[in-house]
């Protein structure tokens, strides 16, 4: 029961950012006409939000590592609610693009701090079911959150869904403050040392297996967000639906991830992590080649055009969990940090591929299908090379 708790909550911290990203996705086109700002202008608050929530992750786990992961979330989710409170009440673009760089900040300690709680309180085959857990639960909020985002986008304006933000951001503060007890003693706490603080950074950066296992799980992720940046686009332009239709993007993406999340949990005990990893990338092979196929031929329309994304979302979800503690397990002893570096590479690449390479693909099914397969080829290169370097993948 305890861990059922502790699964749920884990996953709703995960899920902070990725509904300030989800969820106003369909109010698009109602922000830039209220504000009369460009299509562009409104994509900057997707990637600026993006790169703030980047930038941060690279602070959260150490900041945990020092004042314990309990008082760190806590605060983050104060600063989520007052920046989700400013993008509902603001007056201006300006104001609104404030938020949500504030709100980027304040977004990525969940994601973070998760992992680190993980590995402090398991090991293993058992730390490796529990992110699968983690992400199984957490994969059902950003299928829903689109659709709910434009259902409140047509019944009550874009302003509503800021509304929603800020009442999640409390109840999540309510149950950490109740039921998330802390998982790091006081006396395996670092110091806040700032020299010492950036030696530990580039300890970790000059480490080349676990920069390229992370750059391994950015891409393949990235090709996950060219999509998600896309989103708007993909929906109301390529495919010609409302914004109410959002679900035949998000239902097969999100519903790949948790079933591979699922299937990733239930074999930790039984398939090797290096196999595991090796067979999702096969997938994931599969799927981008279907998708290139699909839209090379045919005009893209539903349910054919998402069919692809969906295998290739459950094929993602399979590697994500191996993935992620074989280069954790490289720094057992700077699990916050790792965790931290880790996720600011991630979201650097989801920045950048939803920032600067989705609005070049914007006006093609087929461009956005060489894009996901470019982003699956970078990823697995950087895997290859990491098992040339030994990585601390086991067979």
């Amino acid at each position: 029961m305890k861990n059922i708790l502790l699964t749920l909550l884990l996953a709703g911290l995960t899920m902070v950012g990725p509904l300030a990203i989800d969820t106003y996705l369909p109010s698009f086109p109602a922000i830039a006409e209220t504000f009369s700002a460009s299509p562009m202008a409104i994509q900057q608050t997707l990637s600026l939000f993006l790169f703030t929530f980047a930038f941060m992750m690279l602070f959260y786990g150490t900041l945990s590592d020092s004042f314990g992961r309990r008082p760190v979330i806590l605060w983050s989710l104060v600063l989520y609610v007052l920046a989700s409170l400013g993008g509902a009440l603001a007056g201006s673009f300006g104001f609104l693009l404030g938020a949500r760089i504030l709100q980027g900040l304040a977004s990525g300690a969940g994601s973070v701090i998760s992992r680190a709680i993980v590995q402090d309180r398991f090991e293993g085959m058992e730390a490796q079911k529990m992110l699968g857990n983690i992400m199984m639960v957490f994969g059902l909020a950003p299928a829903i959150a689109p659709v709910l985002g434009g259902w409140l986008q047509v019944s009550f304006g874009w302003r509503s869904i800021f509304w929603f933000l800020t009442a999640f951001g409390v109840v999540m503060f309510v149950a950490v403050w109740r039921w998330l007890p802390e998982s790091l003693p006081k006396e395996k706490r670092h110091p806040l040392h700032l020299g010492a603080i950036a030696g530990n950074y580039w300890m970790v950066l000059r480490h080349r297996c676990f920069l390229l296992l992370s750059i391994s799980l950015g891409a393949a992720f990235g090709g996950f967000a060219l999509y998600i940046g896309s989103a708007a686009y993909f929906i109301m332009h390529i495919l010609k639906l409302p914004e109410t239709a959002f679900a035949w993007l998000f239902i097969p993406l999100i519903s790949g991830h948790v079933l591979g999340a699922t299937a990733s949990g239930k074999l930790a005990h039984k398939v090797a992590p290096r196999t595991l990893i090796r067979v999702s990338f096969a997938l994931m092979a599969v799927s981008a080649a279907l998708n290139v196929a699909y839209n090379w031929f045919f005009a893209a329309t539903i349910p054919w055009a998402v069919l692809p994304l969906f295998l290739y979302s459950f094929s993602l979800a399979l590697a994500m969990p191996p993935l992620t503690l074989a280069g954790m397990n490289l720094f057992p002893n700077h699990s916050g940090l790792a965790a931290s570096m880790q996720s600011f590479l991630q979201m650097m690449l989801f920045a950048l591929v939803s920032g600067l390479v989705a609005p070049l693909l914007f006006g093609s099914a087929l461009h956005l299908a060489y894009g996901l397969a470019a982003c699956l080829l970078v990823s697995y290169a950087a895997y290859h090379l990491a098992q040339g370097q030994g990585a601390g993948v086991t067979s």
